[in-house]
């Protein structure tokens, strides 16, 4: 999958129908993203820590952090992705704020409702007045954490599982096994398997997974690597090995992924 390279605006059911695996697979996010909830209620897991959000959550997500959310059918929202490096002003940590004033709320919905607007409209210069936008809606998001009860320390549990989500992020196609994050970490593999199912509801394990088996689909849905390199790129010794992972998740062959991906896209395009 390709970093985020412009600024977007979506609905929350356009995002959440883009792929049924991408939202709710644990993964590393590309770009920064701001998922604004005006409607339903669902689960969200940021850097390994899972809770519920309802109406008026603002959700954020910097570039790297290990993420994945359940939306609710009949949840309701807007989302906006946006490139690293499109404003300084953005967190650098997840963000999930709850917006209790009615007045802060028309704001937030109003800044994302003009840059959708911006970015509907087939005029020069749009991705240059996106990336102002969004840097008002980074000061918006700042503010409001600024305002916001402050939270507790997190427990030791929820400190252990942040470090390895971190660290995760950046190693998880290196092909490293959990005795070495456990390693890393200074913990035991079965410290650390216990402490992320508390804290995540799946073990260290199930997340190096969910963020492998995230890349390996994008990579066959959205690009033309063979699957030898795909593979490869993912820390597999072989292809092999490779297609028995994504049997053992998926009940399929990575060919037939790709093809299955391929058709949807297609299907999407012509729609």
């Amino acid at each position: 999958m390709t970093t985020q390279s412009k600024v977007a605006v979506q609905t929350l059911a356009q995002f959440a129908q883009s792929d049924d695996w991408s939202a709710s697979l644990l993964h590393p996010q590309q770009g920064h993203l701001l998922i604004w909830i005006t409607r339903g209620q669902g689960v969200v897991t940021l850097n390994g820590v899972r809770r519920g959000f309802g109406p008026h959550n603002a959700i954020f997500i910097p570039k790297g952090k290990i993420w994945s959310i359940d939306v609710g059918r009949q949840s309701l929202g807007l989302v906006v992705h946006m490139p690293e490096g499109v404003s300084d002003q953005f967190p650098t940590d997840c963000a999930q704020l709850r917006i209790q004033s009615g007045l802060d709320q028309s704001e937030l919905t109003s800044l994302i409702e003009d840059m959708r607007r911006e970015a509907q409209q087939a005029r020069s210069y749009v991705q240059d007045a996106l990336r102002v936008q969004s840097q008002l809606l980074a000061i918006w998001l700042q503010r409001q954490i600024e305002i916001a009860p402050a939270a507790p320390r997190p427990k030791a549990a929820q400190r252990l599982v942040l470090r390895f989500c971190d660290l995760a992020s950046h190693e998880y196609q290196s092909g490293l096994s959990m005795a070495d994050f456990a390693k890393r970490l200074d913990v035991t593999p079965t410290h650390l398997t216990r402490v992320c199912r508390e804290v995540c509801g799946k073990t260290a394990a199930d997340i190096l997974a969910q963020c492998v088996l995230h890349t390996a689909r994008a990579e066959l849905a959205h690009s033309n690597r063979s699957i030898k390199d795909v593979a490869a790129g993912l820390g597999f010794n072989s292809a092999a090995y490779f297609t028995r992972f994504i049997q053992h998740h998926c009940r399929t062959t990575p060919s037939a992924l790709r093809r299955d991906a391929q058709s949807a896209s297609a299907f999407r395009t012509a729609a």
